[in-house]
């Protein structure tokens, strides 16, 4: 079997730090995680080794050793029989929530008897108007409740027995050396019981999935990654309760207006001669037009701010700014009735239409003079 090196799963360089670690593995975590790809027996293995690969790299000591060692370096710290990696969704979930699941301690965690987080994400993408000026969309998601067969146990007939390896405690012990290590043990994941016929109808995972659409209020200026707290619409628990659900923006970039936080920049071509004529031009804003009067000495790229025209901030519901970046477009051919009247118009500006001859004017003299001519 191939080792996939854990920086290569991340997509990061070796040298990288904790901050573009959690990023990259918040990017690939969204991308492969199940509820996303229900079905896709791929993207489950390519989630559990991306949620390996964090567990490891995000911990110093581990990360150190496995620099060091690699992969077979850790083997007998990280809760696997036969010193493997004992990983599940619900190793993924307690991380996930640790970006996605804000301060909802009520749901962040699972409840007594629960086999899943309460709490759940689901991404949701929307157009670049939409989130500058907000909307309502309608969500469809799957959440999770207790197995109706099982009573969310995962056995038949919801028989559990003791687990054999740690004999009810859900804790097992390892020695190194005169060292002596507890961790959770990885037969019952803690739980102290095993199942030891699964239940039919959900093939002992103890949960099944509902169908549920909702709509929800999108706020003006959202942005690209904000999260939306819908309280209540999360996975069900064996109690009744229900977690929050979490919901992650992702916004559609537009062909012609780029946003950075709440400002939003566009890119308004002009023709060289309107500059020279001082000419008023007209562009779309996000909010209706807006006109610039064009001075002659105006440079490509130079930029014009017009003050709170940009998107709203989410929170204060101040606008940002709304950046023009000017682009001179000059003609690359020209016919021969346009050659004359340039020819014309240059030939008016006389000497000050040769710039570079008054520039160097005696700088030919003084080159001659230094090679002796």
């Amino acid at each position: 079997m191939i080792e996939i090196c854990y920086y290569e799963l991340l997509e990061v360089e070796k040298t990288a730090s904790q901050d573009e670690l959690k990023k990259a593995y918040r990017k690939m975590a969204m991308k492969y995680h199940p509820d996303k790809n229900q079905g896709d027996t791929d993207a489950e293995e390519k989630f559990k080794a991306i949620n390996e690969a964090y567990q490891v790299l995000s911990d110093d000591n581990k990360r150190a050793i496995y620099d060091k060692y690699g992969k077979k370096g850790l083997e007998g710290q990280m809760g696997g029989s036969g010193g493997g990696f004992g990983f599940d969704f619900g190793d993924f979930d307690s991380i996930f929530d640790s970006f996605f699941g804000g301060g909802s301690q009520r749901s962040g965690k699972k409840g007594r008897g629960d086999k899943y987080n309460l709490d759940m994400a689901i991404a949701v993408t929307i157009e670049f108007g939409e989130a500058v000026f907000g909307c309502k969309q309608e969500v469809n998601y799957k959440y999770k409740k207790p197995c109706s067969e099982c009573d969310g146990s995962g056995a038949k007939d919801g028989k559990r027995t003791k687990c054999p390896d740690c004999g009810g405690s859900g804790q097992v012990f390892l020695r190194q050396g005169f060292m002596t290590f507890s961790q959770t043990c990885p037969k019952c994941k803690g739980e102290g019981e095993i199942v030891k016929e699964k239940c039919p109808k959900c093939k002992g995972q103890g949960h099944e999935e509902v169908d549920e659409t909702i709509t929800v209020d999108i706020p003006a200026g959202v942005d690209d990654q904000n999260r939306i707290r819908v309280a209540g619409r999360g996975n069900l628990s064996k109690n009744g309760s229900r977690g929050d659900l979490y919901i992650v923006i992702s916004v559609k970039e537009d062909k012609k207006y780029v946003r950075d936080g709440d400002d939003v920049y566009l890119e308004v071509p002009v023709f060289f001669t309107q500059t020279l004529l001082g000419e008023t031009i007209t562009f779309p804003s996000l909010r209706g037009e807006l006109e610039l009067k064009l001075k002659p000495d105006t440079k490509d790229k130079e930029q014009f701010v017009f003050k709170n025209e940009g998107a709203p901030n989410v929170r204060t519901k101040h606008n940002g700014n709304f950046i023009v970046q000017i682009k001179i477009v000059k003609p690359t051919k020209l016919n021969d009735e346009q050659r004359e009247l340039v020819e014309k118009l240059h030939e008016s500006f006389g000497f000050e239409g040769k710039p570079h001859e008054s520039e160097y004017e005696g700088l030919f003299d003084k080159i001659k003079h230094w090679f002796g001519y």
